[in-house]
């Protein structure tokens, strides 16, 4: 009996022992399939992180930021602090059919209500309506701006631009347009990427202390020093030809400065015709500036759609062409980044936060078939599991809980190893996956 008794035991050991050679077996060539997508590539470098680390500025244009600084203007500390805090908070001019239905609400009560009371009602509402005015720079404030938005306006545009310089190392540009140029920073971070092939690069802005101070920051702050990036041309107004086309386009914080729908509307379409490959869009991480750039996406792909011409597609940050799902699930906060940098006139880190759009002229084509979403919110990473909240390819918001055991041990890991705003190869919803939009 006994030695039956260890004959079965011997037997159920080799089964166990084959059952668990087969999963392992099965395991393994699943984690190979899944971990095709990384191209050789370690978890931690992933095709889909496109943050960077902590950002400098260039060496040549710290140098000449911190001569023109040293230059004496009045409590430039506190006013620059102030301007920042007016352009983060500043909103959109009002538009002329908001106005009318407000004043029609108004008529309509007129007749009830005493001329006393009227009056007041009429006092509060303009106290309510946003009161919008465009920027006029002079030298003194442009250099007021320059101490306070250089550094962040810089950081904003290499990360957003780093998001191609990565997922198509193949883009070489040779032209640039710059609309709304300012200082010049998407001259200075696109040739920090591209600065082997740039050779003409266009800046167009309709101030002309900005582009008198962005032509200093390139010379050193010498008059008669040669520019450290040549090529560089400032107009105050837009090429007229319509055939005249840019590799790459790009407007930063611009839209912002523009009094209505229809103009920022003109300006974008104006400016896709203009691109040749890719059209980068840049504003403050706020809700305005997240809806005046999904107002721009929906131009752009509204005039696709009409022309049945699949010549724009979203690049970046969406990985999708359907409408944005943080606008179409009620009040939330706006798809937005960050980037750290380094400030230019004090010591330490700071944080820009901002909201951009990348179109293209060629579909973006995905590494090995995987299905990849965004990261819209930091990775919080627990014990054996990550929680990630993520735009999906298919158009909705989801809170995904990574797992090794359900989603395979390369996008477990994929997934520790990414933070927010970069991109995450994901399997199909798991069911403790929730959607956001539910």
């Amino acid at each position: 009996e006994m030695a039956s008794a260890s004959f079965g035991a011997c037997v159920l050991c080799r089964r166990a022992a084959v059952k668990i050679s087969s999963r392992g077996m099965s395991a393994a060539a699943g984690a190979q399939s899944q971990g095709d997508f990384l191209s050789g590539e370690p978890h931690r470098k992933h095709p889909g992180v496109t943050n960077l680390k902590t950002l400098r500025l260039p060496d040549e244009l710290q140098a000449a930021a911190r001569t023109i600084i040293n230059t004496p203007v009045t409590q430039l500390t506190d006013r620059s602090r102030t301007l920042a805090n007016f352009l983060w908070s500043r909103k959109r001019a009002v538009e002329d059919w908001t106005l009318r239905i407000r004043q029609t609400k108004q008529q309509l009560e007129e007749n009830l209500l005493e001329e006393r009371i009227r009056k007041k009602v009429f006092s509060e509402l303009r106290k309510t309506t946003y009161h919008w005015t465009p920027m006029k720079y002079d030298e003194e404030l442009a250099v007021v701006y320059m101490a306070a938005r250089l550094a962040g306006g810089y950081a904003a545009v290499r990360r957003a631009i780093n998001e191609i310089k990565k997922r198509d190392p193949s883009f070489a540009p040779k032209s640039l347009l710059d609309f709304g140029s300012g200082l010049g920073t998407v001259v200075w971070a696109s040739h920090s990427c591209w600065g082997d092939t740039l050779k003409e690069m266009v800046c167009v802005d309709s101030s002309g202390p900005m582009n008198v101070l962005a032509e200093r920051l390139l010379k050193g702050d010498e008059e008669r020093a040669e520019p450290h990036i040549k090529q560089v041309y400032f107009r105050q107004f837009l090429p007229v030809s319509p055939k005249v086309q840019f590799d790459l386009v790009a407007a930063a914080f611009t839209l912002s400065e523009l009094l209505s729908v229809k103009d920022r509307e003109e300006a974008v379409l104006t400016l896709w015709r203009k691109t040749g490959s890719y059209l980068v869009l840049v504003e403050n991480g706020t809700k305005e500036g997240h809806q005046m750039l999904m107002e721009a996406r929906d131009a752009v792909l509204k005039v696709r759609k009409h022309r049945r011409i699949v010549s724009a597609s979203v690049f970046a940050p969406c990985p999708h062409d359907l409408s944005c799902p943080k606008l179409t699930v009620g009040p939330t906060a706006p798809c937005n980044f960050q980037q750290m940098y380094h400030p230019l006139p004090l010591p330490g880190r700071q944080t820009e936060k901002f909201s951009y759009l990348i179109l293209t002229r060629a579909r973006p084509a995905q590494a090995d078939g995987a299905d990849w979403a965004r990261l819209i919110a930091p990775v919080q990473r627990r014990t054996r599991h990550v929680h990630c909240r993520a735009c999906c390819s298919d158009g909705r918001l989801q809170h995904l809980v990574v797992t090794a055991r359900k989603h395979s041990r390369d996008v477990y890991r994929c997934a520790r190893s990414s933070d927010w705003g970069d991109q995450l190869p994901t399997a199909p919803r798991g069911d403790d996956d929730q959607s956001d939009s539910e």
